[in-house]
């Protein structure tokens, strides 16, 4: 038995395991005189024994008769890609797609694809981004069509386009993108002559638009391997169309181990974090913000007296175009956020070793880390990539001995939720004073004093914000 009839039994296998409901919908089409096929990383995934519950099928039937075809028997139907031949359907809790043939491309200025519906399956496949996509299945007869040799390539792990490459990313430059994601994805090598083509056209890039470079860029981010997919946009130029910065930290030497560049401790950074998330992963903030936590290093870059090298406040320059370049990329504003305060405290726990934290310092570094503070624990954490075994030791006792003393001020005060010991309500009551902001002040000396003290008694909280009112005018001395 051939390799290639064992690999269809595969995926025929898999394929059972939705049926009914894919055979049943091929017949439906077959009724109609329609083809109907599974097809790109349905089949691939299939291949992989990772079949989901979201399936792409392809058609020759126009978007105006799949409709026919399925109206009755779908559970939901939704046609938001119907402009771009594509009809939607829930189906016994599997989530379908399904496209008619087509034959797309770019005309070189716009930035969104120019749809054309294609005339055979062939046509639809050749059109397809890579060879481990562009496989398809029959239904309901399951016979497994692969015309570029996309189930060779998938034994390989090798990413290769159906056609020239140069062709392929012409079509669309996303693509080049998406190479380096599916290697990130999938641990796949990309073929040299992919790599060659996504230097030489690297500026292409720039005709796609922000939202699709970031949702490539944020699959990249979540697969299994991002190390390989990052170096392969930084060897190729891409990273410097909407990433220049992570390009930049080759430059920087880093003064805590300066045999490495700034831009591989990053990546060791990143790689840490991951191994750090456990059963909580992929989390894409923890992720980014280890991507960009250095950043700032390129233009805060001073050589001292002594020859030695330092990036003073860099935290605070890399939150400032880590939030830039996140906009510039149409992230939410809530994933932003999260990802700029985590870059601008990475730096807050180093000087805790040589014994100057006070308790207050302890509750403010939880305050201000909020419901960031796992995360910030596993950056700061990450961020530990010396040789030196003693400093590396050293570091992660002294977080040890920062996380003991946080769970023991935790256990003795709320420190996730730390308020003043007296309520806006009360401070008016006591002070005999309207909403305004008067109120704001006071609310705050005492948060800054809660802070600083830990809890006060409310003998202590009123008499505390009697002398702050009497000091500030706000009441008789």
């Amino acid at each position: 038995m051939s390799v290639l009839n064992a690999a269809q039994r595969k995926a025929v296998a898999e394929l059972l395991r939705v049926s009914p409901v894919a055979d049943e919908l091929g017949r439906r089409f077959e009724t109609a005189g329609h083809e109907l096929h599974l097809v790109g990383g349905s089949v691939r995934d299939a291949l992989l024994g990772e079949l989901g519950d979201d399936l792409d099928f392809c058609t020759d039937a126009t978007p105006e008769q799949t409709l026919a075809v399925v109206q009755g028997w779908a559970d939901a139907i939704w046609e938001t890609g119907r402009e771009f031949g594509t009809i939607g359907l829930q189906k016994n809790g599997l989530r379908l797609e399904i496209t008619t043939f087509r034959a797309e491309a770019y005309d070189g200025v716009t930035r969104n694809p120019v749809v054309r519906y294609g005339k055979s399956l062939l046509e639809d496949l050749e059109r397809r981004d890579f060879t481990i996509n562009a496989m398809a299945v029959s239904l309901p007869g399951h016979v497994f069509t692969d015309p570029f040799g996309g189930l060779a390539d998938l034994a390989a792990k090798m990413i290769r386009t159906p056609a020239a490459p140069s062709l392929s990313f012409g079509d669309d430059p996303l693509r080049m993108l998406r190479a380096a994601r599916f290697a990130a994805k999938l641990r796949f090598t990309v073929d040299e002559s992919v790599v060659s083509a996504m230097s030489a056209m690297s500026a292409d890039l720039d005709r796609i638009t922000a939202e699709r470079i970031r949702d490539e860029f944020t699959k990249l981010m979540t697969g299994a391997d991002p190390i390989a997919g990052l170096r392969l946009l930084v060897d190729t130029g891409l990273a410097d169309r909407f990433l220049p910065e992570i390009s930049g930290l080759k430059l920087e030497i880093d003064e805590h181990a300066q045999h490495k560049d700034v831009y591989e401790h990053t990546l060791i950074v990143v790689q840490n974090a991951i191994r750090l998330e456990g059963a909580d992963g992929p989390d894409f903030v923890l992720r980014m913000a280890a991507l960009m936590h250095d950043v700032g290093k390129p233009a805060t870059k001073a050589v001292g007296r002594d020859g030695r090298v330092s990036f003073h406040h860099h935290e605070i320059v890399g939150a400032r175009l880590t939030k830039q370049r996140m906009k510039a990329l149409r992230y939410p504003k809530d994933v932003i956020s999260d990802v700029v305060e985590l870059v601008a405290l990475h730096l807050r726990f180093y000087g805790y070793g040589r014994g100057e934290w006070t308790d207050s310092a302890v509750r403010r570094y939880v305050t201000d880390a909020g419901p960031l503070l796992t995360r910030l624990h596993r950056l700061t954490r990450s961020d530990v990539t010396t040789r030196n075994r003693r400093k590396a030791a050293n570091l992660a006792a002294d977080y040890d001995a920062l996380e003991e003393r946080i769970a023991r001020l935790q256990a003795e005060e709320d420190l996730a939720r730390v308020r003043p010991d007296l309520d806006g309500n009360a401070i008016m009551e006591l002070l005999g004073l309207p909403p305004g902001p008067v109120v704001g002040q006071a609310w705050r000396f005492l948060k800054e004093l809660r802070l600083d003290r830990g809890p006060l008694s409310r003998d202590e909280a009123e008499a505390e914000l009697f002398k702050w009112a009497r000091d500030n005018g706000h009441l008789p001395s």
